[in-house]
């Protein structure tokens, strides 16, 4: 059985792991951790996105808002496929865990109300997930999953396109919309901000990095995200808590991390003192919607009174 140390210095040397005899238990533990959060986050989203879909503005959005959610559930059980031949039960990871136990990043976990929120999350959270598993498919050393992104790298595009183009137009009809748009950055920029996770420096652990699951660290995608992000609020004047440093030469957030944030109302308090152990508190205690959103999943009822 080849050790951690010399696995690592495989992996990094280029090596490729296609099966679970290649593994060592700690590989296997990085790998599910994951696989495991990106499987709870595509789930997730789908009920999150359900229900103000069924406000979009024309049938032609409705059913691009569907397809999403369409998307967003194969891409979860993607993950979940390939947990099961890790040894994990798809049935169990699906219908057996209680609400609390899913590892969705928190965004999630809250109520997203009207169109312009749902559009928002397209053009800001899928964002996210682009950044993330764009990493992973160039740079990961986990050969099936690396496959399975070439397929949902292309959907998350649609979703991103979807996000930004109904955006625009929101920004660009009138006041009113542009104004729901302003209100949906405001809460859910931050929290795009927290998805990609601790600080550099305040990380513990780097196995995501050593064992090649990932190749860019958390603020490095931080920074991925807000390269694209950024210019394209500013594009439609929409303000951001961020902006370009010249002489840092990369975009740098206008308050201190971590802020506080108040679920139930959507508010971020700036300049209120807390710490990534108090984030880490919030994510653990999930959100508001987090309860509803699983129900409505495992119930398999993704219907106009459920959501």
């Amino acid at each position: 059985m080849v050790t951690d140390k010399k696995l690592k210095q495989q992996l990094q040397d280029g090596k490729m792991i296609e099966s679970e005899e290649e593994m060592t238990e700690d590989y296997k533990k990085a790998l599910t951790q994951t696989l495991l959060v990106s499987g709870d986050t595509e789930l997730m989203s789908a009920p999150a996105y359900y229900g103000p879909s069924l406000n979009a503005p024309s049938v032609n959005a409705r059913a691009s808002c569907i397809s999403v959610i369409q998307d967003e559930l194969g891409h979860g059980h993607i993950a979940y496929r390939l947990l099961e031949d890790l040894g994990y039960d798809r049935e169990y990871l699906i219908h057996g865990r209680e609400p609390h136990e899913f590892r969705n990043t928190y965004g999630f976990d809250q109520h997203l109300d009207n169109f312009a929120e749902l559009v928002t999350a397209h053009g800001l959270w899928d964002r996210a997930g682009i950044a993330l598993l764009s990493d992973i498919h160039e740079n990961t050393s986990y050969a099936p999953w690396k496959r399975a992104l070439t397929k949902v790298g292309k959907e998350e595009q649609f979703h991103l396109r979807h996000g930004e183009t109904w955006m625009r137009r929101l920004s660009n009809k009138n006041d009113k919309t542009k104004q729901k748009v302003q209100d949906a950055v405001d809460w859910m920029f931050p929290i795009a901000l927290e998805w990609f996770g601790l600080p550099d420096d305040k990380k513990k652990h780097d196995d995501q990095l050593a064992y090649r699951i990932k190749g860019l660290s958390n603020d490095e995608l931080r920074q991925k995200w807000m390269d694209s992000a950024v210019p394209v609020c500013n594009q439609m004047d929409i303000d951001v808590p961020a902006h370009y440093d010249e002489e840092a030469d990369e975009y740098v957030v206008e308050y201190e991390m971590p802020a506080h944030f108040e679920p139930e109302t959507k508010t971020w308090h700036f300049d209120e003192n807390t710490t990534w152990d108090d984030v880490i508190d919030r994510w653990r205690s999930r959100g508001p919607a987090n309860e509803k959103y699983v129900n409505l999943l495992q119930s398999n009822q993704l219907d106009p009174v459920s959501a």
